[in-house]
């Protein structure tokens, strides 16, 4: 049990006097030194995780939560009965047939490689993602027949809006008797979509199934893929393995991949570097911790007559101990607390933070050619909060241990006859 008298001795150690403002300026520094490190640690850990979960929503959200190809020599499956027994399972929650190409869009003196995606209207409006990123108005449009849907930044470059004319170019191509030619028709912008990633809003254009599979030369009915989604996007390995285990047992060669496979290596990369700037981040903190084990050792220094003058009055051992341990601890928890609050108001108002900096300097903090997302995420997940505090206080009262412990051990016979 710590008593009143241990409080308020601790107390006045800590409220240094004017011939002790040394060791004061080094407990402050020990004090921001782990507030600095507790905030940047709780700023970094949110902003990579908010990176993370906005990366994997927009790409899981694009391309679905597993891509089923259908064997192309398949006589008992077709697109009409596999669609019947994959929304059969429990897990499934859509499923959305898709057909892909590369083609070129020409508009003026400009041009560019894209990548077209064609869903029905139907499918489209049922893809949360791709329809909150437009406009009742371009969606409306987009109904007319020969209109497709452009990334904002692909709108940007090619200096087009609403209502303009587009030329697309096949790589089919015609067959004429002088060989292949390229095939090109107009089509008209319905409006544009922001997904908030630069590789999608500024390469990817949407036009109706129809359209894109009579562009390209399809057959009637002919897709690429399907796309599945699941209630729970985590369990898409599981859920995956059950669709292939039920398609196989009506007829083998379909392939679906899960979407932890087809981004495997990014979600692993996101994760290694997470895990290694805490590491990295958390030697701010054990710094900081050594900075107050120097602190307190001088402190013990300075301290030795008093201490002497406790010990020949009845204080303890133990007493003294407790003493420093709750000097120690005061500046670790201090400064935790600081860096909690820092953290949080960092991380919860980054955005305004990023636009307000790239103002004051002049120049883009976060650009999305580079970084893939057009701003700064960030999402606090308050177990990693409370891991963070945890490991700075542990830190910080293990520092306090041996400094405390060469106080109770100060022998006041010696002290008192050199003092």
């Amino acid at each position: 049990m710590i008593f009143s008298y241990e409080l308020w001795i601790a107390y006045r150690y800590l409220k240094a006097r004017r011939q002790e403002s040394f060791i004061s300026v080094v407990s402050w520094f020990s004090l921001i030194g782990i507030a600095i490190g507790v905030a940047t640690l709780i700023i970094v850990m949110s902003v990579m995780n908010g990176f993370r979960e906005e990366m994997l929503t927009r790409i899981i959200g694009f391309n679905g939560h597993a891509s089923l190809f259908i064997n192309e020599n398949a006589k008992q499956l077709n697109q009409s009965n596999i669609e019947e027994v994959v929304l059969d399972i429990e897990e499934v929650r859509d499923i959305i047939p898709v057909i892909e190409s590369t083609i070129m869009v020409s508009a003026g003196k400009k041009s560019k490689g894209v990548f077209a995606r064609g869903f029905s209207l139907k499918d489209f409006k049922r893809n949360e993602l791709l329809f909150n990123s437009i406009s009742s108005e371009t969606f409306k449009n987009f109904t007319y027949d020969n209109s497709i849907i452009i990334g904002h930044k692909l709108s940007n470059y090619l200096n087009l809006k609403a209502g303009n004319s587009i030329t697309l170019i096949s790589p089919m191509g015609l067959s004429t008797p002088f060989g292949s030619a390229p095939l090109a028709k107009k089509f008209n912008i319905a409006g544009t979509f922001d997904l908030g990633m630069y590789e999608y809003d500024s390469s990817v254009l949407f036009m109706s199934i129809k359209n894109l599979r009579d562009f390209i030369g399809y057959k009637e009915n002919q897709i690429d893929h399907i796309e599945i989604f699941y209630n729970n996007p985590d369990n898409s390995e599981l859920n995956s393995y059950k669709i292939k285990k039920k398609l196989d047992n009506i007829e083998k060669g379909n392939i679906i991949i899960p979407w932890t496979s087809r981004h495997k290596q990014l979600s692993s990369a996101l994760e290694v570097e997470r895990t290694v700037m805490f590491i990295i981040l958390t030697l701010i903190i054990i710094v900081a911790a050594f900075n107050i084990i120097s602190s307190m050792i001088m402190l013990v220094r300075d301290k030795e007559s008093s201490i002497s003058i406790l010990r020949t009055i009845g204080v303890t051992d133990k007493s003294i101990l407790k003493i420093f341990i709750i000097v120690g601890s005061a500046i670790g928890f201090i400064g935790t607390l600081l860096g909690l609050i820092i953290g949080l108001l960092f991380s919860i108002n980054i955005e305004k933070i990023q636009k307000f900096l790239e103002v004051f300097t002049g120049t883009n903090l976060f650009s999305a050619e580079i970084y893939f997302l057009s701003n700064l995420p960030s999402k606090i997940i308050f177990s990693e909060v409370v891991y963070v505090i945890l490991v700075a206080f542990v830190l910080s009262f293990s520092a306090t241990i041996y400094p405390a412990w060469r106080a109770s051990k100060i022998d006041p016979i010696k002290v008192l006859r050199h003092a």
